[in-house]
């Protein structure tokens, strides 16, 4: 399969009063066309903003950003409204992402209206009805306002705004996570088909590893800024190196009394993203830590094929 989208030491830095919050830190990753990128981390690791610098709603401070080839990391104006066509983002709250003063025709046809897609009254209310077919939302609904409406049904208003100018690539921002645990089913199935249907592209942003693990294709683990492991998606649940994707597993439910598993606790004080010291970030709450772990950064490495893991003492903990 060809690579559709490719990061290669990607960087997004945020000035604050104390110095440098490095909330995207050599970031390199790949996506291949028509399969799913999990993105997964506890909140505040940076995968959304790693996400929104992607689709330039942040902009890079370092490193690259390839899509179809091409490198869009300095892209602008025309050229960037023109790439908005390819790449989509659903948003995580699925009632402040969307405009209160505007009803759900208006809503999806939105971008249609911005880029001058259909040529005349009838083929806009006709593409709007069909993106309110494709996430199924009822036609009688095109007049009414998203407060209206539950999470659910929010949400699939954002999925049709999201696939209304036939973009191949979608960011989806943690799209189930304010969604109960029936409704998010609903949309994951609905991501799912339309995936198949459209041939689509997606990086799948979560902290919940067992949301993931069912639609995605390859997962990569990311932790204060910094992918730490890497790994197709059926491989992780069954080998996994770093301590950290170690603990996030043990966290994951298992729907039944007889199975016991042991629960791995992280303790220990984060480090700061501001301005931080070479050495491990994960280092002070590892139980594994040495010294060399505190001194030296390690490197994003290949343990097995398209295995890779950020951890000196990879396959030697536990």
């Amino acid at each position: 399969m060809s690579v559709i989208l490719e990061t290669k030491n990607l960087q997004k830095y945020f000035k604050t009063s104390s110095g440098y919050l490095h909330a995207v830190e050599d970031v390199s990753l790949s996506i291949n066309k028509g399969e799913t990128l999990g993105v997964v981390g506890e909140s505040g690791c940076g995968k959304s903003t790693l996400g929104r610098t992607i689709l330039h709603l942040l902009e890079p401070t370092g490193g690259q950003i390839f899509f179809d080839g091409e490198d869009i990391t300095r892209v602008k104006g025309a050229k960037l409204k023109a790439l908005r066509r390819q790449m989509q983002i659903i948003f995580q709250d699925p009632f402040s992402s969307l405009n209160p003063r505007m009803t759900v025709g208006q809503i999806i046809g939105e971008p249609l209206r911005i880029y001058r897609v259909t040529k005349s009254k009838e083929e806009y209310n006709a593409r709007v009805a069909e993106l309110m077919d494709m996430v199924g939302l009822a036609q009688r609904n095109i007049n009414s306002y998203p407060h209206e409406f539950d999470g659910g049904r929010r949400q699939r208003i954002g999925i049709a705004r999201a696939l209304s100018l036939g973009p191949s690539f979608i960011v989806c921002d943690e799209p189930v996570s304010a969604l109960d645990v029936s409704i998010q089913a609903q949309i994951l199935n609905l991501l799912q088909e339309l995936q198949r249907e459209l041939g689509l592209t997606l990086m799948f942003i979560t902290h919940d590893l067992s949301v993931v693990r069912h639609i995605s294709q390859s997962i990569c683990v990311m932790y204060l800024g910094q992918l730490v492991e890497q790994a197709p998606a059926k491989e992780l649940f069954i080998q996994n190196y770093h301590p950290y994707t170690r603990a996030l597993l043990s966290a994951i439910p298992i729907p039944s009394i007889h199975v016991k598993r042991e629960r791995v606790l992280i303790k220990g004080e984060l480090s700061s993203p501001i301005n931080p010291k070479p050495g491990c970030r994960f280092a002070s709450r590892c139980p594994y830590a040495q010294d060399v772990c505190r001194e030296a950064s390690p490197e994003l490495r290949e343990i097995s094929p398209g295995h890779f893991t950020a951890c000196h003492f990879a396959g030697q903990c536990g």
